[in-house]
């Protein structure tokens, strides 16, 4: 059962309404998503940065900070989650005020919820289809500009760090000895008795969180699984 919940995608519906937000919360429940609703927007772009969630449906009428503020401010700080604002403004202007302003997609109320769920699987899978992104454990690491999104913010890695991690990630929650390490990652150049894996490990775990990195006494590190996504 855990494992099910955990293979499920997780949306985040920033909705002030409560019977539209229950509608969305039912339906998508039923198509296999996991569901949780915010109806304020300083709370939306709080949980949008948590990096708990694989995509958001905004409104942008909430009460604190309205969508178009939560999205501007999300992209500000460097959080990739895709955003589907669902909105009853219809303008052109408001249109383009959103995506220009850093939304994936933009749809007006009143809708269809089979098209909305045909963008918002579109949308994951677009996400899931980029080869050069890694994903475990709550990371996002973009293999080809080093750059690791850790819980919704950009983190920049040395090619280096970037070479551990990627290691790290393609084996998640196995153990890999420091020898092991020393030649898939440094291709042999660091002396036998170096102590630079554990030096980069050191430099990761300030960048990532020390928890996501586990050493294995006597065996070695291991990059812990996606319990922690």
């Amino acid at each position: 059962m855990n494992q099910n919940r955990q293979n499920r995608r997780h949306l985040l519906i920033a909705e002030d309404e409560a019977h539209i937000a229950s509608y969305l919360s039912e339906r998508f429940d039923a198509h296999g998503f996991l569901t949780t609703v915010v109806t304020d927007g300083r709370m939306a772009r709080r949980a949008a940065m948590s990096g708990r969630y694989d995509l958001m449906v905004l409104d942008i009428g909430l009460p604190g900070e309205n969508g178009f503020t939560v999205i501007s401010r999300l992209r500000t700080a460097s959080s990739a989650i895709p955003v589907i604002i669902l909105t009853a403004r219809d303008t052109v202007a408001d249109t383009v005020t959103g995506l220009e302003g850093g939304a994936d997609d933009y749809m007006t109320k009143p809708f269809s919820f089979e098209e909305l769920l045909a963008r918002v699987r579109l949308r994951l899978r677009l996400r899931e289809s980029d080869s050069s992104v890694l994903r475990r454990a709550g990371i996002d690491l973009e293999t080809r500009t080093h750059q690791a999104y850790v819980d919704g913010r950009i983190t920049q890695l040395s090619a280096r760090e970037a070479a551990l991690l990627e290691h790290l990630m393609r084996n998640a929650g196995s153990v890999l000895s420091r020898e092991d390490l020393l030649c898939d990652v440094w291709g042999y150049e660091a002396s036998e008795g170096s102590n630079i894996v554990d030096v980069y490990v050191r430099y990761l775990r300030r960048k990532l969180g020390a928890s996501r990195i586990t050493t294995v006494r006597g065996r070695g590190y291991r990059l812990e699984g996606d319990e922690l996504a």
